[in-house]
């Protein structure tokens, strides 16, 4: 299996500006990602950018990088873009790494792709956690995904779903009843085939996606299935605000990074 790492990474952020060129103990963090992710097996890992700042900086360090438009209203136009610069066929597996993570697991991004590898009816593939807490559970900053047997989403919500008729506002799946059942965590991580994510920006916004603010939900919406790989742990925190920022670099200063 063969596939290449999309690193899309703005300038633009309300809450954090020039997030991409944050600081983590002596690095950009688009870089910090993207060593992140070159340690995974992907046979090339990029950053698609916005702005000539984030491609100087990943140059500066040795990560390949292509400037992509800046007016592009999504994260799927801008990857969607990138593969055509870097001549990707419709066949080849893309995994988008977001440019905010610079403690994603490379494990976990491998996991995803050869998940999408696996599974040739789906359009594309993600990932997800068992949720633990009651209050993670109940908070629409969360977002949760249920699956069908085969591994492949029935649909993703802000909601606590599944939801529990017998046991509403409480724990259902520490009950030996829930046989198994666990609520899951979505991961923001997603594999694609390249020919999908060229056609994706084109689809129609659906209901459901404007409604909840999830922008896989038009995949499914439109008939596309997404395999999702069911990780043991969850995983390191990302950065979207600047208290994420201070957390994240005491976890680096703390360690031998």
């Amino acid at each position: 299996m063969s596939y290449t790492v999309l690193i899309p990474a703005r300038m633009a952020s309300s809450r954090l500006p020039d997030k991409p060129l944050a600081d983590i103990a002596g690095l950009p963090m688009v870089v910090r990602v993207a060593r992140q992710a070159q340690a995974s097996q992907a046979a090339q890992v990029v950053v698609a950018a916005d702005d000539a700042r984030i491609v100087e900086a990943c140059q500066r360090h040795d990560v390949p990088a292509i400037l992509t438009r800046a007016d592009h209203p999504s994260g799927s136009d801008r990857l969607a873009e990138a593969c055509s610069i870097l001549k990707l066929a419709d066949d080849d597996l893309v995994v988008n790494v977001q440019g905010d993570e610079p403690l994603i697991d490379p494990g976990l991004i491998d996991a995803v792709a050869a998940l999408l590898s696996r599974h040739p009816g789906a359009s594309m593939s993600t990932a997800a956690h068992a949720i633990d807490s009651l209050e993670e559970f109940n908070n629409p900053n969360v977002v949760k995904v249920v699956l069908e047997s085969s591994g492949l989403a029935l649909t993703f919500s802000r909601a606590p779903i599944p939801w529990s008729r017998d046991m509403a506002g409480q724990a259902w799946w520490q009950n030996p009843a829930a046989a198994g059942l666990r609520p899951l965590r979505h991961i923001g991580i997603y594999g694609y085939r390249v020919g999908f994510l060229r056609a994706f920006p084109k689809l129609p916004q659906a209901p459901l996606e404007v409604v909840e603010s999830l922008e896989q939900m038009r995949a499914v919406w439109h008939g596309h299935r997404i395999a999702v790989h069911l990780s043991e742990q969850a995983p390191g925190p990302g950065v979207d605000t600047p208290e994420d920022l201070t957390r994240v670099r005491a976890l680096f200063n703390g360690s031998d990074s």
